[in-house]
């Protein structure tokens, strides 16, 4: 045998063994990556589908605890036969309507078991009572269940036989100032749309589901699989997340990893992942608990749809070819053209795991494995700004969730919330400094029969005027504000005994005066207190109530001021 021919049989020995050898590494070595570029790619879709739900719930739970809280639904709800506050009431249902994203809402009362709604169509405009709750029959058990159960909010995915609708219902319950529930309310949106904007969003390979914190599944792309009504339903008849799986391993790995988020429910953000076969297929599944709403939400990931191993395998044609040319130059080739640039994309991925989307330089080949890293540097720029941008869209809408909680949607004016947290601030700041302040208590007077005889939409604009001319009344730093009603506070600081009597007085003729001009002349009865450092917030408002009240009983449409408890009034008409 010719030495050539033994150099050609070693080489082509040396040549199959290398290739062999490189096959199953290549093999254990693609499957590595994949599973981690998965894991990572599970925990971004989880948090960013997690943020996409949170981010179209957020602004309805908030306006829906706003419902729950207004004054003119809790005392309807707790004399429910006053048809004043009935209408009153419905009014404030409807203005309520305009702003939730369904253009719905509904109210049930704890007294009569009354049920009201109304759709985006205005469906029931002038009877939007529709029936009466019945702890008998099973399809109203879910309102006695949650009033038994006392949770303040809740989310359910149900069906309304009575209105012929499907929606995932928002539920408040509405308490009284002693904490005693009176009512629920809340609003519903379109289980269809909501599943294809959330949940069925077309994205190949990638599958995610919502479900309760007791594992029934709530939002999820086959409507067979919903748990609808799933607070009424005893455990064992749930529709549970584990009838996605037949292996009875992966059904008690997705149900541990649910338990094991419970307990780690304070730690935000994190998540747990591991794999699970769908359908005779291979996932890498991802869990998140949201404290938020009390759900968890599972993101499915397919890796050979969103991976498949074939997209590596031209790098095993790079190896075969750098091989056949000399070993030598495979070894400098594999060293410096593959090993080390899948080292630095794996430290890449470490670091993208880890949550930091600023990367290392990345040694970027003019081959394959330098494409998939500028593919992957490009991914996680656009991930870090998509996850920049949404950081920065929820606190713009916590934040403007927060300044529409203490503004009055009427008026523009801080409402009760908004004036009470002034009060607080102001309270400290005289302790502290040693120094009093003024609040002036104003009311509209006859307010009512202005309602009765021109109607509530004159009595609004006459509100809203006064709000005007009240500001106008003030200082640019004092703080006024709709106590509720038609009743007004001020809060004026700094201020002494005198400005307090000046500016009450100011506000009193200016009212009168504006007034005039429009049409409907309206006066004001003013109730004035000074403050003293160690007035307490009950304190205040009652001395201040006090004075209004002694303005009234004195005829009206004067103002009467007090000083830190002492009597001490002047009136002017």
């Amino acid at each position: 045998m010719s030495l050539k021919t033994r150099i050609l049989g070693l080489a082509a020995s040396l040549i199959i063994v290398a290739s062999v050898a490189s096959w199953l590494a290549y093999r254990e070595l693609s499957e590595d990556i994949i599973e981690r570029w998965g894991q990572q790619v599970a925990e971004i879709q989880v948090r960013y589908d997690s943020a996409r739900l949170l981010q179209s719930l957020e602004r309805e739970i908030g306006l829906a605890k706003q419902m729950a809280r207004s004054s003119a639904l809790v005392e309807w709800a707790q004399n429910p036969d006053d048809a004043s506050l009935k209408n009153t009431a419905i009014q404030q249902m409807e203005s309520f309507r305009a702003s939730f994203r369904d253009n719905s809402y509904f109210v049930a009362l704890v007294a009569n078991g009354h049920y009201y709604y109304n759709n985006a169509a205005n469906e029931y405009a002038g009877k939007q009572f529709r029936y009466v709750l019945d702890p008998e029959k099973p399809d109203d058990a879910w309102f006695f269940q949650l009033i038994e159960e006392g949770r303040d909010f809740h989310l359910n995915v149900n069906p309304d036989t009575e209105l012929g609708v499907t929606k995932l219902w928002i539920d408040v319950l509405m308490r009284n100032q002693e904490g005693t529930i009176v009512g629920m309310v809340g609003t519903g949106l379109n289980l269809d749309s909501f599943l294809q904007d959330i949940v069925d969003i077309g994205q190949e390979g990638i599958t995610t589901l919502f479900v309760d914190y007791n594992g029934a599944i709530q939002l999820y792309r086959d409507r067979n699989y919903i748990d609808f009504a799933s607070i009424i339903k005893p455990e064992g008849q749930k529709n549970t997340v584990d009838l996605l799986f037949d292996d009875p391993q992966d059904k008690q790995q997705i149900l541990g990893m649910l338990q094991l988020l419970k307990k780690r429910s304070t730690e935000a953000g994190h998540v747990e992942s591991g794999f699970v076969t769908v359908d005779g297929r291979k996932h890498l599944a991802g869990v998140a608990f949201l404290p938020a709403i009390g759900w968890f939400e599972i993101t499915l990931l397919d890796l050979n749809t969103l991976l498949p191993q074939s997209y590596l395998w031209p790098l095993v044609a790079v190896f075969l070819a750098a091989l056949l040319v000399t070993l030598v130059v495979f070894h400098l080739i594999i060293q410096s053209r593959i090993l080390k640039p899948i080292m630095g994309l794996e430290r890449a991925v470490e670091k993208v795991r880890e949550g930091s989307f600023d990367l290392p330089r990345l040694d970027k080949p003019d081959n394959e494995i330098g494409w998939l890293a500028d593919h992957f540097e490009k991914m996680t720029q656009t991930l870090g700004q998509s996850t920049r941008e949404l950081e920065a869209k929820v606190a713009q809408r916590t934040e403007e969730l927060n300044r529409l909680a203490r503004i009055d949607p009427l008026t523009g004016l801080k409402n009760r919330r908004g004036l009470d947290e002034i009060l607080d601030e102001e309270i400290q700041r005289a302790q502290r400094q040693g120094t009093g302040f003024g609040i002036i208590w104003l009311d509209i007077d006859h307010f009512k029969s202005v309602n009765d005889e021109l109607g509530h939409q004159a009595g609004d604009q006459i509100l809203c005027r006064v709000a005007l001319w009240l500001k106008a009344g003030v200082r640019p730093y004092d703080h006024p504000g709709r106590w509720g009603g038609d009743e007004f506070v001020v809060v004026l600081s700094p201020c002494d005994q005198d400005t307090l009597a000046s500016i009450a007085r100011r506000i009193h003729a200016s009212v009168e005066q504006e007034s005039r001009k429009t049409g409907t002349a309206v006066t004001v009865s003013i109730g004035g207190y000074f403050c003293a450092p160690d007035d307490t917030m009950d304190n205040i408002l009652r001395n201040a109530d006090r004075a209004l009240y002694r303005a009234k009983a004195n005829g009206r449409n004067q103002v009467c001021i007090d000083a830190s408890g002492d009597a001490r009034a002047g009136a002017e008409s």
